[in-house]
């Protein structure tokens, strides 16, 4: 495998020259936060869920970033609509399945948009990993009931069947295509004390996937980078909301070099 830590300061750089525009159709709670992460890091955000613009959007878009973290069946509509036209045309897309396995509206919708679109990478935390798989996996409401090591096998399995990659975040991340296995230990505890940082982390894998076309080295750097970034900011802050800005403000500070020393991903047993 590629040596990781190199492409993850080679992705960041991409992305800061190529400043590629990231199509997000996303819940209301964190719009404004993801947006500013992307323009932080180098990307390009927009912020389009209408159903009569999303194909025109996505048509030029770098990666497509699905969350359903406040759905409605409009919304459903506009994802799956805009899943069709970017896999039509071959363009990355990532879906944050927020709150799958707490409803029956969240866990269907999950599976409806990754029936109907190619999705590249599915990134959540365990027990919604596990719901699109188990029927009879619950979690409680949006945070995670089960750990990564709980969910790492079963991802595994369904990441080969799904021919997708799926991102597990937690303490330390998990990553698989079904094949490849690794981990990402980069992060910092107030990260969970923040709302909205898995959807951040989900738009930031995005930006990757637009500069990165093998979707595991896109997945792992990206997380890297993240985590690094909560570092940086655990630094500066002691406190959930001086953290929050910390954590923008690293996004915009950490250089390639960086990331290059600092990423710590490594191969899975």
């Amino acid at each position: 495998m590629k040596n990781l830590n190199h492409q993850a300061a080679h992705n960041l750089t991409a992305v800061r020259e190529q400043k590629p525009l990231i199509h997000n159709i996303t819940n209301f709670v964190v719009m404004n936060y993801t947006a500013n992460a992307l323009l932080s890091m180098g990307a390009s955000p927009v912020m389009a869920h209408a159903q009569n613009e999303v194909e025109d959007m996505v048509s030029f878009a770098g990666a497509l970033v699905l969350n359903i973290g406040t759905l409605t069946d409009g919304w459903i509509a506009s994802m799956i609509k805009a899943g069709k036209k970017a896999a039509e045309q071959q363009t990355p897309i990532i879906l944050d399945p927020v709150g799958s396995g707490a409803t029956q509206l969240r866990t269907n919708s999950a599976k409806k948009i990754i029936a109907a679109a190619k999705i590249s990478v599915i990134r959540g935390n365990a027990s919604e990993i596990l719901s699109l798989r188990d029927d009879n996996s619950k979690t409680k409401g949006v945070d995670s009931i089960h750990s990564v090591e709980e969910a790492a096998e079963a991802a595994t399995v369904l990441a080969g069947e799904l021919n997708t990659t799926l991102a597990i975040t937690g303490p330390v991340d998990r990553v698989t295509d079904g094949s490849r296995m690794l981990r990402v230990a980069n992060g910092h505890p107030l990260m969970g004390y923040v709302t909205g940082t898995g959807c951040t982390a989900t738009v930031i894998i995005g930006a990757f996937l637009a500069v990165d076309d093998d979707p595991v080295s896109a997945t792992a750097t990206a997380l890297a980078y993240f985590g690094l970034a909560g570092e940086i900011a655990g630094r500066k802050a002691d406190a959930p909301g001086s953290f929050m800005i910390q954590l923008l403000d690293a996004l915009y500070t950490i250089t390639p070099q960086d990331l290059q020393k600092g990423a710590k991903i490594e191969v899975a047993d």
